[in-house]
Formats: structure tokens, C-alpha cells, sequence
């Protein structure tokens, strides 16, 4: 991972959320509740385990509580091409524009390449948009027996 840190603060409705690219006392506990209808998530260390694997990643962190409410990750060759394989956001935490602050600043690590490139189904295609992106043809591979990372 490349970022180290860059906390910012903003208001996200009802509660103030810090913004990080840094894992410094990000902590398996910190990071319960995410991957929510996943027939087989990753684990809290998964998690922290695919933190440290990819080339971004930005934390949202609800500023009272500490609690970590949201994250990024990108994958990148830092010439032309990125891949983001992961937004989420605790359900709870949904519809604050938490996802929306962690997309613009994973686009703006990554605005100067050439290609950036996500899978996501078709109920979030337009949420999507709203960034400039646009639907592409695709092709997947989806092990679900995999899919804990184990």
C-alpha cells in the first residue's frame, strides 16, 4: 500500500466521518459488520489481510465511536490500468454519502491513469454514473466456495 496518512474530517449527516489511506490501529475488531447478503465473507483479519495486498485503500472512520464504517480498495500497475474490487459501507452508515466521499477520493488517487475498472450489480449501476463511469461489457469469474479468502 502506498498512502500513508491523509486524515480529513467531514460531515456525512448525523455523524462526522475522518477519512485515512493509513491502517495504523485499524484492528480486525474494528472491522465487524461489513460484506452484508455474502454468502461467504472474508473475516475481520481477511480484511486486514487484502488492506495490506492492495495498492489504495481509503477508511472511513465514524470520529466518535472510532468504529470503522466504511472502505476502498484499489489494485493498480500505476501506469495505465486500476481495479477497484471493494466499496463498502456499514449498512447502518448507508446513505450518508460515506460511499460517495470514499469513491471520489479513490478516483482522485487514481485520475491519471488511463483505465479504472469495477464490477458491481446492476442495483448500483447508478451510483456508478454519477462518478462519470459508464456500463462495459464484462466477463467474471465468481468461486463462491473461495470467497472467504480461505
Amino acid at each position: 500500500m502506498q498512502d500513508a496518512e491523509n486524515h480529513t474530517a467531514t460531515s456525512s449527516r448525523d455523524c462526522e466521518v475522518a477519512y485515512t489511506s493509513s491502517l495504523r490501529g485499524i484492528t480486525a475488531t474494528r472491522l465487524r459488520g461489513f460484506f452484508v447478503g455474502w454468502p461467504n465473507p472474508p473475516s475481520p483479519e481477511k480484511q486486514i489481510e487484502i488492506f495490506l495486498a492492495s495498492d489504495h485503500v481509503v477508511i472511513a472512520i465514524d470520529s466518535s465511536s472510532k468504529r470503522v464504517v466504511g472502505f476502498i480498495t484499489a489494485i493498480t500497475d500505476g501506469i495505465l490500468s486500476a481495479y477497484i474490487p471493494l466499496l463498502e459501507v456499514l449498512p447502518e452508515f448507508q446513505g450518508r454519502g460515506i460511499g460517495r466521499e470514499l469513491v471520489s477520493r479513490m478516483l482522485d488517487k487514481l485520475g491519471d491513469l488511463y483505465m479504472i475498472d469495477l464490477m458491481c450489480d446492476l442495483n448500483v449501476r447508478e451510483f456508478y454514473e454519477k462518478f462519470g463511469m459508464k456500463a462495459a461489457f464484462g466477463m467474471t469469474i465468481r468461486n463462491f466456495d473461495r470467497q472467504a479468502g480461505e
